[in-house]
């Protein structure tokens, strides 16, 4: 998608294409609406790298602010990138309550590196997390863990580019390696599946569990027998 700041017509979309993404307010997939654009000729007379422009959130009407890398100056029109940055991001969401405390609180500083784009910050936060959580689960916790991201690769086919850092960070916490630098995919492959080896090491385990409880009080309220009766 080409966008375009115009001296006469402001912003312009190739195909008047509008731009969408999840809120960071809301959290929900909308369609943004332009409310604060530079003005052109201020543009072409500075010439700067980056330029920021605010929208407006369809759904919540909240403002939310993009900055694009500047591509080309012509005599009426400045062209933008089409890849933006979001400066505000969602907060990603987890079931906290059913992790380890000290878990919780490693994970959710995770969680905000995250949405700061502070991808590498989020990696060091990623091996403490997954550290604390492989103590947590004790004997064989750490060789538990990794199955289940072995598993996760499988299902999602994730590639090796991909694969191997996140692999890396998560295991190789005593080998003294140093980190390995993420881009924006990366972090976030290591997000989903860092995600998805708590759910099946904590959460699944206790909402199982706990379901399993519930169903055993009722059945001991209403005074049934808790044996088969095959």
């Amino acid at each position: 998608m080409t966008i375009s700041l115009d001296r006469d017509q402001g912003l312009l979309t190739e195909g008047d294409e509008q731009i969408g993404l999840e809120c960071p307010y809301c959290n929900v997939h909308s369609h943004m609406s332009p409310q604060s654009i530079p003005r052109a000729e201020d543009l072409l007379r500075d010439k700067p790298a980056h330029v920021g422009l605010v929208f407006q959130c369809d759904s919540c009407k909240a403002p939310v602010f993009l900055r694009f890398a500047t591509r080309g100056f012509g005599e009426t029109r400045v062209e933008l990138s089409q890849n933006y940055v979001e400066l505000e991001r969602p907060k990603e969401r987890f079931s906290f309550s059913y992790l380890p405390k000290e878990t919780e609180v490693l994970f959710r500083e995770a969680l905000a590196c995250y949405s700061g784009n502070n991808f590498n910050a989020f990696a060091s936060m990623c091996r403490r997390s997954a550290s604390s959580a492989f103590a947590a689960l004790g004997e064989g916790g750490k060789l538990q863990a990794f199955d289940e991201v072995m598993i996760a690769r499988d299902i999602a086919g994730i590639e090796d580019d991909a694969f191997d850092p996140l692999k890396s960070i998560l295991f190789d916490a005593n080998v003294g390696e140093d980190l390995p630098m993420l881009n924006r995919y990366q972090a976030g492959v290591l997000l989903e599946v860092l995600k998805d080896m708590f759910y099946q090491c904590f959460v699944r385990r206790g909402k199982l569990t706990r379901a399993i409880k519930v169903r055993r009080f009722f059945v001991e309220e209403s005074g049934d027998d808790l044996k088969s009766t095959a």
